[in-house]
Formats: structure tokens, sequence, C-alpha cells
């Protein structure tokens, strides 16, 4: 599932982590998640599931579909 990067960095950003900080909190390693961010690689489903929870948005946010990173239940 292909992350929007800019959407990557700006959460992080947000929440004043270092890349690595992310990658520890989120169980994934720090060099994969830096491929992440650069447009590299793209994250398996189950790790971008894990980044959308961690930050509390969709994955629709996360992948670029929707402007609103409200989670709809």
């Amino acid at each position: 599932m292909i992350i929007d990067a800019n959407v990557l960095i700006h959460l992080r950003k947000e929440r004043k982590l270092t890349q690595k900080q992310l990658a520890e909190m989120v169980g994934i390693a720090e060099r994969n998640y830096r491929r992440y961010e650069a447009g590299e690689l793209d994250p398996l489903t189950s790790t971008t599931k894990a980044l959308a929870e961690y930050f509390g948005v969709s994955i629709d946010y996360l992948v670029g579909r929707t402007e609103n990173p409200e989670v709809n239940h």
C-alpha cells in the first residue's frame, strides 16, 4: 500500500519524533521507515495499519485518498 511520504513526514514532525523513535514505537526497522519517507519502499498492509493506528488517522489519509485524517467508525 503506497503511503504519501509527505503526510507521513508531517505526522511524525508534528509529534516531534525522530525516524528512529517512530520506527521503534511501531515495531519496524528504522532503515525501512526511512525508505517509506523517501518513497523508496511501500510498507506492508500491517505496517500501514500500525502507522494509522499510532497517529490516530485513517488509512485513506495516509495513502492520500482524502485530506480528512479522521477515522470513520
